[in-house]
């Protein structure tokens, strides 16, 4: 009975830690399946072959609000999807918790700010957000066509929610997408992300 009771709670364990385990850059990023605003079911490898933007995100976070109040997240949507990238904005924020939207809601927004995701992915339970260690919103990943995950962090380098702050900052997502675009090495591979911390469930 000791025995049994050892091997469940190590095994509780592992699960726990398998779901936060933590992402490496240059490393192949991990596969999910999401439901978008459609009600259509996403999945990250469906995209292989192709450049994917993951952008974490809460309307009501003043950061986030910096960044599409400004048009700034709006230009790189426009700029990448038009160059057949993926850009898939995902929301983990849970069920009654700041920022939780209903697919109805999403697409209100998405039209309102005059955005072009590709899709808005819905993680009312965490488990991808956690997956990919995301903390903030914005907090922003580049995965290449191989699937490899090439960027983790902060859209730009000056940490504020003042949208004066933008014309100033290195925006890292548009920097290093240049530079895979161009064949090269993305220069600063994972920076800390700031912004409002993710409404998790838990």
């Amino acid at each position: 009975m000791k025995f049994k009771t050892l091997f469940i709670a190590l095994f509780c364990m592992l699960s726990v830690f398998a779901t936060h385990a933590k992402i490496e850059v240059d490393k192949p990023a991990p596969d999910f399946s999401l439901v978008n605003e459609k009600g259509e079911t996403v999945t990250l490898s469906d995209h292989k072959g192709k450049y994917v933007i993951l952008e974490w995100t809460n309307h009501l976070c003043p950061y986030v609000q910096k960044h599409y109040g400004s048009d700034n997240m709006q230009k790189l949507q426009e700029e990448y999807t038009g160059q057949d990238v993926v850009w898939l904005s995902v929301i983990s924020s849970a069920p009654g918790k700041q920022g939780y939207v209903t697919a109805e809601e999403s697409m209100a927004l998405t039209e309102e700010r005059e955005a072009s995701p590709t899709h808005v992915l819905f993680d009312p339970e965490g488990d991808v957000g956690k997956m990919y260690s995301a903390k903030t919103t914005p907090h922003m990943y580049i995965i290449d066509p191989q699937g490899m995950l090439r960027y983790a962090g902060a859209i730009d380098s000056i940490k504020s929610a003042n949208p004066a702050d933008i014309a100033r900052a290195d925006n890292y997502v548009d920097l290093g997408m240049i530079s895979l675009m161009a064949g090269q090495q993305v220069d600063k591979k994972l920076t800390a992300p700031y912004g409002c911390s993710i409404k998790y469930k838990s």
